[in-house]
């Protein structure tokens, strides 16, 4: 379908014709506002590399019609690993399988970043990928989560929670390591990169005073805890270019044992952003407080609610504003409309609706029933076959759209 077939058949949509309409990100034109969320599928099975599999998922949803995909949460190096097959783009095999699935979802007229993951403290010891490293678990602090909440090991004896880290000697080798993920990305062709910078791994860890207890220049002040996560933005803003790196932030905090008083997550974030704002980004993503995601950890729920929108779009000048958690389309659409947010990543709505904008554009009903026994590829470290492994992943019907008049 033409793009003035797309843009006339959306004329009778309402307030929700504005997420047809394309909007520029750095230098690239994206197609539409329909973008797709990092989403943990799990189906690198039997390794941290992807598959064709996931080659057909991701072709399915740029074939849908999504304008930009961000991928799953892709590890930047083997150590550190949160379960076992998630993702890593550390290794030549790891490039080539993830320029598969770049070159599908660019055959089908979509594009797509790679978010870049260091999970710090949230790690283990006995981890498959962590044992193969030969490393430690890493962290600013030898300051250890606490498993009261999600972050559980759940295929390791026991369940146990996150390892006690090391402390972080030198972060600037960090650093690298996120600037070599990032010239691994470009290789693989990504159209740039989403530099995970919360949900209490690495970065956010150095951010947040709960989990840094640092006397030198990474630590103490807003602006030494700062600085680690704005040494990897301009790393990686340098592989890439200007508008073509975007960031994921939470100061709600609440999830993986972190979060600060009020006080301090604004002082601590106001700094942050207005000075990531100065590195000529593509977009700063801000999911909303949601209490239902948010651990309670010793009977206290532990996260700091406050309005992201409302308290951080005014900081951002020379990126896009995005934001998520939990929306829906037509919310997504009012709040474009109206100006609060430049756009929203949609997120569970594409799990089961690979043809999401198009079913909104023919009016047709989404698929709201997800297969949650199979939302995620198999986490106690068992082969699956492939057959198995797209059941409630690449199997979600496409919607047979009306007849062109």
């Amino acid at each position: 379908m033409s793009s003035f077939e797309i843009k006339h058949q959306s004329q009778g949509l309402g307030e929700l014709s504005v997420l047809f309409s394309p909007i520029q990100l750095g230098p690239l034109t994206i197609r539409n506002k329909f973008f797709m969320a990092p989403l943990t599928r799990d189906r690198n099975v039997p390794t941290s590399i992807p598959t064709d599999l996931m080659v057909e998922y991701y072709r399915q949803r740029a074939k849908g019609g999504a304008g930009l995909i961000i991928s799953e949460a892709t590890l930047i190096t083997q150590q550190g690993s949160p379960w076992p097959h998630a993702p890593g783009i550390w290794s030549d095999e790891h490039l080539r399988a993830w320029k598969k699935i770049t070159d599908a979802v660019h055959e089908e007229g979509a594009y797509i970043y790679s978010q870049l993951w260091h999970l710090g403290r949230i790690s283990h010891i006995d981890a498959p990928e962590q044992v193969a490293s030969g490393e430690s678990v890493y962290a600013p602090s030898a300051v250890g989560a606490r498993p009261d909440g999600l972050s559980k090991f759940r295929f390791l004896p026991g369940n146990p929670g996150p390892s006690t880290p090391v402390e972080i000697k030198d972060p600037r080798i960090f650093i690298e390591q996120f600037r070599l993920a990032a010239i691994n990305a470009k290789k693989a062709g990504f159209d740039g990169v989403e530099v995970q910078t919360g949900g209490g791994f690495l970065i956010h860890e150095f951010l947040d005073k709960t989990a840094n207890k640092r006397t030198d220049e990474w630590g103490g002040s807003v602006e030494n805890r700062a600085r680690f996560g704005l040494e990897v933005l301009k790393a990686v803003t340098k592989v890439f270019g200007p508008g073509r790196v975007g960031i994921k932030l939470t100061p709600t905090g609440g999830y993986n044992d972190i979060g600060m008083p009020l006080e301090d997550t604004l002082e601590t974030f106001t700094y942050f952003i207005t000075e990531a704002d100065k590195l000529n980004l593509a977009y700063m993503m801000f999911p909303r407080y949601e209490e239902a995601i948010v651990e309670v950890y010793d009977g206290k729920l532990r996260g700091t609610p406050h309005d992201v929108i409302q308290t951080y779009k005014p900081l951002v000048v020379n990126s896009k504003f995005f934001t998520n958690q939990n929306y829906t389309v037509q919310e997504a659409a009012q709040h474009i409309s109206t100006g609060k947010v430049d756009g929203v990543f949609l997120g569970t709505a594409w799990i089961a609706n690979p043809d999401l904008p198009k079913r909104i554009q023919f009016g047709i009903p989404l698929n709201m029933s997800i297969d949650m026994g199979r939302l995620y590829g198999p986490r106690d470290g068992s082969v699956l076959s492939e057959e198995e492994l797209a059941k409630g992943y690449t199997d979600y019907p496409f919607a047979e759209l009306p007849l062109a008049n």
